[in-house]
């Protein structure tokens, strides 16, 4: 088997990205080979999980819609009391969501896709755009010089400490607000889903099926939205839709971004890339209590995604277990979570992430 089969072979239907070749190809091939082993064997969906997950998930989340409506007759505090519970359902149907693009979640295509664009009306995220972007993420994760790092949004990209303090004063200031924890973790979020998946904004023109994609979803969540607005009031339709939207927003994207931006994470230049190593090192193992485990679809156990997306994700803590590699994977408790956002840039010289603090003093220290 070669390297190029064993990397196919651990993400499948996920395009392995060109530079996957690596120096450690050796040791790198013999963990694929195993990890695909032990992985195959989870693979296989089960329809009668998904169903009760489908029941357990997206039936109450639609019941706390309607009791939110409902209660704003009595004032505001059915949206306080209920927003929080509803926006972590909305996470975890952006979950099922998730494992529908990648195939995993039920056997037929037909019906992921299906099922897929009908979580999409309740997470706000257009289908099939939002698969095809985070089947690029797959291809090559943590890469730091892969060629389109900078079209993506700044979840999904790191600058190093060299490149943020060669940047000129005003740019580098502004990326420091940008990824400062209040403005990418409590504003941007929202703002994201609300108005940024509302443009294919970063799709090529090639991407002819995800731009109408984008497009379909905003005429039918204009459908939904507005004719529920008619029977209810626009202004109970929004404060409703605000209510969920804001809290699951920043949740999920906490959850995208920590995995991936961590003190101990690995990023490497493509020469030194190989998918194992960055299944184990480069994503993380977020250790949280039952409930958020839960409520997060058990996403965090990304290491294990990363390694094999094919694994549904009722499936992934099953698939840690059967193997002592994935023990391997750096742990993050829930407050090590919380603080992970610190971490923002990629030295390369001490090979781990450091906080814009730590950049700025390495600066003025070459300067002086």
């Amino acid at each position: 088997m070669t390297w190029s089969t064993a990397v196919a072979a651990i993400t499948p239907r996920e395009k392995p990205h060109p530079l996957a070749h690596s120096s450690k190809a050796p040791t790198a091939l013999t963990d694929a080979i195993a990890l695909r082993e032990v992985a195959a064997r989870f693979q296989e969906p089960s329809p009668g999980v998904a169903t009760w997950q489908i029941i357990s998930t997206i039936v109450p989340l639609l019941a706390m819609m309607a009791a939110m409506h409902v209660g704003l007759s009595f004032g505001w505090w059915p949206l306080l009391a209920l927003g929080i519970p509803a926006g972590a359902l909305t996470v975890r149907t952006f979950i099922i969501q998730h494992d529908c693009g990648h195939g995993s979640f039920l056997r037929s295509k037909r019906v992921n896709d299906y099922l897929g664009r009908f979580c999409s009306m309740l997470t706000m995220t257009p289908y099939a755009y939002w698969r095809r972007q985070h089947a690029q993420h797959h291809g090559a994760w943590n890469i730091l010089d892969r060629a389109d790092a900078r079209s993506l949004d700044i979840y999904s990209s790191c600058l190093t400490v060299e490149e943020y303090n060669a940047l000129d004063v005003w740019p580098r200031r502004i990326h420091r607000v940008i990824k400062h924890q209040a403005i990418s973790l409590l504003v941007l979020p929202p703002l994201i889903f609300l108005g940024l998946h509302r443009l294919p904004y970063d799709a090529p023109p090639k991407w002819k099926a995800e731009r109408r994609s984008v497009y379909l979803t905003n005429i039918a969540l204009a459908a939904l939205y507005g004719g529920l607005g008619l029977l209810l009031g626009f202004g109970s339709v929004a404060l409703v839709l605000l209510a969920i939207v804001v809290p699951a927003s920043i949740l999920g994207v906490w959850l995208f971004s920590l995995q991936h931006h961590f003190e101990g994470t690995l990023w490497a230049r493509h020469d030194d890339w190989n998918p194992v190593d960055a299944a184990l090192r480069g994503t993380s193992f977020l250790r949280l209590p039952r409930l958020l485990q839960w409520v997060t679809g058990n996403i965090g156990f990304h290491h294990v995604h990363h390694a094999s997306p094919r694994v549904p994700n009722y499936r992934l803590e099953a698939c840690h277990a059967a193997h002592p590699s994935f023990s391997t994977a750096p742990v993050l408790t829930l407050w090590a979570g919380i603080r992970a956002s610190r971490h923002a840039l990629w030295d390369e010289a001490r090979g781990r992430m450091v906080t814009f603090a730590e950049a700025t003093r390495q600066r003025k220290m070459v300067m002086a």
